[in-house]
């Protein structure tokens, strides 16, 4: 008979409930990590983190302990409140960050910004700036961004499409010269022949992802993830038919996109518009 879906964890946060829940169900059953390992077909190093608080895992894992200690829906319920909880934004980007560093290939879609991957350092230090940050704590975040670029040098780089909304090459910095390095910077990446730009036009009109931006990551095990940016947050997706969804509505949107060689061509016209720097 299943397991009445009971919670009797001590923990007042989502993240301590969950861990605290997979560790009674596990030492109810009297199993050791390595024996859960052996029957669910999961890393014990991984249910050991999860049991610990120090990951949450994946959609995937959570449904196979539920389904294997007959307790449908009870974890992956508390794995959402866990997802959902705040305090859990900077760990989802920072597994993020480790699963962008191992992928193959990637696709990405930009709202209103150039991708963190394509910024020069000026469009870096003023988007970064708006937010408030200055001093150390600015440099400190460009450099970051900056060395993340490092992925798409090397001798064998992964492939990576961006497609940019129109909005991103017309929502221009105030260091105008900074701008122009940008544009020039984004036209001279789109000849690399690991890189792929696109531009959706404004006449596209309307499409699945009008204000999300999302990155999809290709990786070796041959699942894909997403991550997702709106106005107010960011979120890590891991989830298959999600991912599926997003990726019907990235393939879509890319129907309606310039082709690469017309998307160039896009960017050149908008360096040939710009108003000459006055000379000094």
């Amino acid at each position: 008979m299943p397991q009445r879906l009971v919670i009797t964890g001590r923990s007042q946060e989502p993240r301590g409930r969950f861990a605290e829940e997979l560790r009674r169900l596990r030492t109810e059953r009297g199993l050791s990590l390595r024996d859960l390992a052996k029957e669910v077909g999961w890393d014990a190093s991984l249910f050991s983190k999860m049991e610990s608080g120090r990951t949450l895992g994946g959609p995937e894992v959570v449904q196979a302990l539920d389904q294997y200690y007959g307790t449908p829906g009870l974890l992956v319920t508390l794995w959402e409140l866990a997802v959902a909880d705040p305090t859990q934004f900077k760990e989802q980007y920072r597994r993020y960050m480790i699963l962008e560093a191992k992928a193959i290939s990637l696709w990405h879609y930009a709202v209103s910004a150039p991708p963190g991957l394509l910024q020069t350092a000026g469009y870096a230090r003023e988007a970064l700036g708006v937010g408030w940050l200055k001093g150390p704590e600015l440099d400190q975040q460009v450099e970051a961004r900056l060395g993340r670029q490092q992925l798409l040098e090397g001798d064998d780089p992964p492939p990576f499409r961006v497609i940019l909304s129109e909005a991103v090459l017309r929502t221009s910095l105030r260091d105008m010269g900074a701008w122009r390095e940008q544009l020039e910077h984004l036209a001279e990446s789109a000849e690399r022949p690991n890189i792929t730009v696109q531009v959706l036009p404004f006449m596209a009109g309307l499409h699945g992802l009008l204000k999300t931006a999302v990155m999809f990551l290709r990786l070796t095990d041959g699942r894909t993830v997403a991550h997702t940016e709106n106005d107010l947050r960011g979120e890590l997706v891991e989830e298959n038919a999600s991912v599926e969804l997003l990726q019907r509505r990235y393939d879509a949107m890319r129907d309606l996109a310039l082709s690469p060689a017309e998307s160039r061509k896009f960017i050149l016209r908008m360096l040939e518009e710009m108003p000459c720097e006055p000379s000094t």
